[in-house]
């Protein structure tokens, strides 16, 4: 029996040593957790983990789910729906479907495991690429948001996959019988959150947010209580935590949790990595190097062309190429599900023994390929004159505007004939072009994002000219610039007294209601008797 300290104190240890050298290289600390795990089960001769530590590690993605579903408004799944429901969709099904092409019928696994592997498999890298495309200021740049978009939908997709493979576990009962209990459960759950999110969730966070401990443990309770609700109704703990998050992003509080949840959700999800690296057989990677070297190429080569083919239809080729680069890689989750399936004996645990290693090695590529992918891309395509990047640029006293739709544009035009500085915010790249052809000081993204704003240096503006048609937008913009600082000036054009009345809530000093404009304008007209 091992003095359990000296385990404890080992792992620390090791895992901390790694990072701080492999953080030297580039490389994510998901990596460093699961060489740690490796060297763990090395070192101390284990055999595995224990049921104990499995269960707090899986809470480790627990909380990955519920930060991805604050980001999982229905107005944001709107505003990208394009690249969410249509890239994301077509690249998981196709994936899917090719390579289960592949490894049923031409390799010839069963149907269970080879549709569990080849779900697993299609799904890329949420915490490397994320991390790495926001700390290198490459999220708001065209390529990054269709890899964002496409990283949504496979988050999404996770929710499925788990239920699929909980369904092959309960062969006693008929699909039919066990869809029809799953959806029964799936409303009952559904409606539970959504009236408490509705009417309780945002009270009860500010009535506890009156002691920072308090509103801690509040968040800690909403997430472990959705997450065993969902566990109940026999989902999976993650969806709970998902569906959580999602209710929480409707609220004005949702910045502040992400950024309290952010330690417990990097230490669990270390521990849950560095379970996953306990569990690896070093003497069946040796012996299948070359195999495992050969899966990793084949694998991140079909995903990257199936990824450039959907991209490439409505983009150019140099943002088609870097997005696929991209998602090239297998991802955390596909740890998760082989894992999970693994348990349930759904898959041989010798192919997760190979297919654990290809997986692990092709995220140790993801952040070598993601800091060289302008090198990459320019070895093969020229590059683009319209593919445009975010960074600061150090900005002092100017106005930004988000949107350039007519109003915009009128409004950019007066600011460049006082000389007065501005950049323009604008999510339709087919505006972003126009813009950038007539030389005006724009940028392709969107204007609810904290990191954005922040990088056009928002709270030495002046003020923030909200440009938009649609009110929802208009809303979520503001909710995000007064999130950022509630000193901002922020002027908002509406069309008519209903919404000018709805904004009234946030004490704005300028709110420009269009109709009155346009009547005074056509009551100038008239009495001048120019009409």
């Amino acid at each position: 029996m091992h003095n359990i300290m000296i385990i404890i104190i080992s792992t620390f240890a090791i895992a901390t040593l790694l990072n701080i050298i492999l953080k030297k290289f580039g490389v994510p600390t998901i990596i460093g957790y699961i060489f740690t795990g490796v060297v763990i089960t090395a070192l101390f001769g284990l055999e595995h983990t224990s049921d104990e530590i499995e269960h707090i590690a899986e809470f480790g993605i627990v909380f990955l789910m519920f930060t991805i579903g604050l980001e999982f408004s229905i107005a944001h799944l709107k505003s990208m729906k394009e690249e969410v429901f249509v890239n994301g969709l077509l690249q998981v099904t196709l994936s899917s479907l090719i390579f289960f092409v592949i490894i049923h019928i031409i390799i010839g696994i069963d149907i269970k495991s080879s549709i569990i592997i080849a779900s697993a498999i299609s799904l890329s890298s949420t915490a490397i690429v994320l991390k790495v495309l926001n700390e290198s200021d490459k999220i708001n740049t065209e390529f990054g948001k269709k890899a964002l978009g496409i990283l949504l939908f496979q988050d999404i997709a996770v929710i499925p996959i788990l239920l699929m493979v909980d369904i092959f576990t309960n062969s006693n009962q008929s699909i039919s019988t066990l869809l029809f209990y799953t959806l029964i459960n799936a409303i009952i759950a559904l409606s539970i959150m959504f009236i408490f999110g509705k009417y309780i969730v945002e009270r009860f966070l500010k009535i506890s947010s009156s002691s920072n401990e308090i509103y801690i443990a509040s968040i800690l309770l909403i997430v472990l209580a959705s997450s065993y609700l969902a566990h109940t109704l026999g989902f999976s703990y993650s969806l709970g935590a998902f569906i959580a998050g999602m209710t929480i992003a409707e609220t004005k509080y949702k910045h502040q949790i992400e950024a309290d949840l952010i330690p417990f959700r990097d230490l669990l999800l270390g521990l849950f990595f560095i379970t996953i690296g306990m569990g690896i057989d070093i003497n069946i990677v040796v012996n299948n190097i070359l195999l495992i070297l050969l899966l990793v190429v084949v694998i991140m080569g079909i995903k990257a062309s199936i990824i450039y083919f959907i991209i490439i239809f409505k983009s150019y080729p140099r943002i088609a190429f870097k997005s696929a680069l991209s998602l090239s890689q297998i991802g955390e989750f596909s740890l998760v599900i082989l894992s999970i399936a693994s348990g349930y004996s759904l898959v041989d645990n010798n192919i997760v023994q190979i297919l654990i290693p290809s997986i692990v090695i092709s995220m140790i590529f993801t952040p070598f390929i993601l800091n060289h992918l302008p090198d990459i891309a320019d070895m093969v395509i020229k590059e683009d004159p319209l593919e445009i990047e975010v960074c600061s640029r150090g900005y002092s006293n100017h106005i930004i505007v988000c949107g350039y739709s007519a109003t915009g544009k009128s409004i950019v035009k007066k600011l460049k004939k006082r000389k007065i500085p501005y950049i323009i915010i604008e999510h339709n790249i087919k505006l972003v072009e126009q813009a950038k052809r007539a030389n005006k000081n724009i940028i392709f993204g969107n204007a609810t994002q904290v990191s954005l704003l922040e990088k056009l240096d928002i709270k030495k503006a002046s003020s923030v000219i909200i440009a938009m048609e649609n009110f929802k937008k208009i809303n979520m913009v503001i909710d995000t610039v007064k999130s950022i600082s509630s000193d901002i000036d922020v002027i908002a054009k509406v069309i008519n007294k209903k919404e000018a009345k709805l904004l009234e809530e946030y004490n704005l000093k300028h709110i420009v209601n269009r109709s009155d404009i346009m009547s005074e304008l056509l009551l100038e007209e008239a009495l001048s008797c120019k009409l």
